[in-house]
């Protein structure tokens, strides 16, 4: 008797196959000896569409809503059918004892693999891969320790409770919006809130108004000290007042009043979890999110050097302290092989800080696998993602950096000037990789960093120059990628309650897995647009956020969302309680829509009018091209562009235009049951479903 395998997708199936040696290739599937290797492509099984319970549904109208069925129906994804209909027939086969579900070993893999079980009618036993890396040792020791399968029950549980509530909140509010208000919107648990941190942002930025304030410097000749006031503010609001102060100590020697000397240890920052790799790829290399999830998954699965990317956890779990020497033998090669050099010398001894196991839930922080690492076979992304993984794995595994911190304070008749400077003692960590200041530790009032000499207390000084500096209050920065999936990581400070503040610490807007995607369905929407690295919304995402219901501008939906998902997946919550309540909750959306006497006004209007109604139509880009679109949903009329047939309101909203995708998506961008393929399919299937 033989084992069925269900890998994810094909690239990791053959990878699989390979190692367990089933080299007898068949159409959707790879057999051996003691298995046979088959594969998803994604999804293959998704829930059913709204007109699959009623054909009222195919016509979008306010007067159906909510769509709340009884029980959740599943459906095979039709692109796709023909892989679900190999694994079906393999299922069929008798010569098989069980199955082992080899899908990503997380919550929306095994959602892959049991829907696909469900609808195949699969009855026997089964079995759990559970592995952190792609490499032959892995997935060995992997088969070699298989888990029993319904041991994740749970996991699917919760699984199968976040995708029932995606649909039936995202899809009822985004048929009510676009119904109610005329044109295509869609707003969900992560992509509003999120999208709202973005508007809210760049209204305080509009509504900001700079003041003028002065600073004043005096320069010693070996150093520099900045003038504080008794409370430690160095900025001066009256220019009068500013210039009083040089006045007064102009012509006057300074004297060192204190040298404070603190011996400072600064330990390495803490190994790679995705988004914290994601912000630093952001700052580095200009890498969007999805980019660096992209690459990251080629390095996973391809190349086989990275573990498993999908992780929300900075730690490593104690077995894996006896693979660290291998993983840093597999790297000591240039530009490598010097800093893991005095590591290979003597035994490690890792601290909590790398090695922990309370915070280590279904995959540990991304470290180097024990593959040899041939830097000529990666392109310059792969090399410059790898180097940041590389370095910040070496970094935690190294001694803290350690400095003494000098601080100066100059007196000059009775004003303060402070001065700081280090004196390294030992490098540590900082010999393998620097961890470069957040830009909003970089504030005015902070000391800036200079090279100090010994300098005596009571030592008098003279004051070459004086000078004051005059600077403007500064509004809070947009948001660019990093610090919008930092925003996302940690929301608790937009969180008003505090007990589910406090509940949202290690959780978030989203996972690790799809805040990448959130950002970029808010671009496809066309609900912001990036300006250089800046994200700014769109006067239709900025309308969005006037249009939908307050619990979903603000974080505290999803964080009680993921705070009982989680509960769910470790068998503390209940599956029956929570949809209940998401049930109540999508009555209570539909009916604010409803409810709504606010606007809505389109910005991608063109000049050409419809010829069934004469209104000016939409541009939007489909999956077929340019189209435009009557921006009335009734009329429904829908016609190719023609490269000269329409023009624009301005400039600015032909750049928007080109932006405008149709495609609606929900907030579980590569998931198959997701909003947006449920949206497609209607789209696709009736003229007015698809209006702007």
């Amino acid at each position: 008797m033989k084992a069925l395998v269900l890998a994810e997708k094909p690239s990791v199936a053959r990878e699989i196959a390979r190692v367990l040696k089933c080299n007898i290739k068949s159409k959707g599937f790879l057999e051996g000896p003691q298995f046979v290797v088959t594969w998803a492509l994604g999804h293959l099984v998704t829930l059913a569409e709204p007109d699959d319970y009623d054909q009222k549904y195919k016509e979008w109208r306010l007067e159906d809503l909510p769509m709340l069925p009884a029980n959740m129906k599943l459906k095979v994804i039709r692109q796709t059918s023909h892989q679900f209909q190999v694994i079906r027939n393999l299922m069929k086969r008798s010569d098989f004892k069980e199955l082992v579900i080899a899908t990503d070993a997380g919550r929306e893999g095994e959602l892959v693999a049991r829907w696909i079980m469900t609808l195949a009618n699969w009855k026997k036993p089964f079995k759990r891969l559970w592995i952190s890396s792609q490499t032959d040792n892995a997935i060995l020791e992997g088969f070699a320790n298989l888990k029993t399968g319904i041991a994740y029950n749970n996991l699917f549980d919760a699984a199968v409770c976040r995708a029932e509530a995606d649909w039936l909140i995202g899809l009822n509010v985004t048929r009510a919006l676009t119904c109610k208000f005329n044109a295509q919107l869609t707003a969900g648990r992560v992509q509003t809130p999120t999208l709202a941190m973005i508007v809210n942002r760049e209204a305080e930025i509009q509504q900001f108004v700079p003041v003028d304030f002065w600073t004043i410097r005096a320069d010693f000749g070996d150093y520099f000290g900045d003038w504080r006031n008794q409370a430690g503010n160095s900025r001066i609001f009256n220019r009068t007042q500013a210039e009083e102060i040089v006045s007064k100590i102009n012509g006057h020697p300074g004297i060192v009043k204190e040298v404070r000397t603190e011996v400072k240890s600064e330990p390495a920052p803490l190994a790679y979890d995705l988004t914290e790799l994601q912000r630093d790829a952001n700052k580095r290399y200009g890498l969007s999110a999805q980019k660096t999830l992209s690459i990251l998954q080629d390095l996973y699965e391809q190349h086989k050097l990275v573990t498993y990317p999908r992780t929300d956890s900075r730690y490593v779990t104690s077995d894996i302290v006896p693979t660290l020497p291998g993983r840093l033998k597999s790297i000591a090669v240039a530009p490598y092989a010097e800093l893991v050099k005095p590591l290979l010398q003597k035994p490690l001894t890792p601290t909590k800080r790398f090695v922990d196991n309370s915070k280590v839930t279904d995959h540990h922080a991304i470290i180097p696998t024990e593959q040899p690492l041939r830097l000529a076979s990666l392109s310059i992304e792969e090399k410059n993602l790898y180097d940041l993984i590389v370095r910040r794995f070496i970094a935690v595994l190294y001694p803290p950096y350690r400095y003494n911190q000098i601080t100066l304070i100059t007196v000059i008749n009775g004003e303060n000037f402070h001065s700081r400077g280090k004196v390294v003692k030992d490098k540590g960590w900082r010999a393998v990789t620097s961890k470069p200041p957040e830009k909003n530790e970089l504030h005015e009032d902070v000391l800036p960093e200079q090279t100090l000499t010994l300098q005596q207390k009571g030592e008098h000084k003279q004051v070459k120059s004086c000078k004051i500096n005059s600077s403007k209050t500064k509004p809070p920065a947009r948001y660019n990628e990093a610090s919008l999936l930092t925003a996302m990581e940690s929301p608790g400070k937009f969180i008003e309650d505090e007990e589910l503040r406090e509940s949202m610490k290690g959780s978030g807007l989203g996972t690790p897995a799809t805040r990448a995607d959130i950002i970029e369905k808010l671009l496809y929407n066309n609900y912001i647009e990036r300006q250089g690295k800046e994200l700014v919304p769109t006067s239709k995402g900025k309308q969005l956020i006037k249009l939908v219901a307050p619990e979903l501008k603000t974080p505290e939906l999803t964080a009680q969302w993921e705070q009982r998902l989680s509960n769910i997946a470790s068998g503390k919550g209940s599956k029956t309680e929570f949809m209940v309540d998401i049930r109540q909750n999508a009555k209570e959306l539909v009916k604010s829509v409803v409810a709504d006497t606010a606007l809505y006004k389109a910005d991608n209007i063109s000049k050409t009018k419809c010829p069934v109604c004469g209104k000016f139509m939409l541009l939007v880009n489909g999956k077929r091209g340019r189209m435009l679109i009557c921006q009335d949903r009734v009329c429904g009329h829908r016609q190719p562009e023609k490269q000269d047939d329409f023009g624009f309101k301005s400039s600015k909203g032909a750049s928007r235009a080109n932006q405008k995708l149709i495609a609606q998506y929900s907030d579980q961008g590569s998931i198959g049951n997701n909003l947006g393929d449920l949206l497609k399919e209607a789209l696709a299937k009736g003229k007015k479903t698809e209006k702007e």
